[in-house]
């Protein structure tokens, strides 16, 4: 997400900003609601970031929900199988 946001800063001072404010806001809906996202692959599921190409992947568990990426939308999310 670091990488991100200093991309988008070089692309237009502030972006970057606006691109964290982002995930926080996905992140705040994530935690009100995590049943309305798609669950895409076993229990891992995904929430997109409005404005911005990106999903944050998560999984539920009893106690917990654990961001497990963040990934742009062209990135295959087959590299997160490892990470569950």
């Amino acid at each position: 997400m670091a990488e991100a946001a200093t991309w988008y800063d070089q692309q237009s001072p502030g972006l970057g900003t606006e691109y964290l404010r982002a995930v926080d806001v996905c992140i705040a809906s994530i935690a009100r609601n995590p049943a309305i996202h798609a669950t895409l692959y076993r229990n891992v599921k995904r929430a997109l970031l409005r404005r911005f190409p990106y999903g944050l992947f998560f999984i539920v568990t009893s106690e917990n929900i654990v961001i497990i990426a963040c990934l742009h939308g062209k990135q295959s999310p087959c590299q997160i199988e490892t990470r569950i």
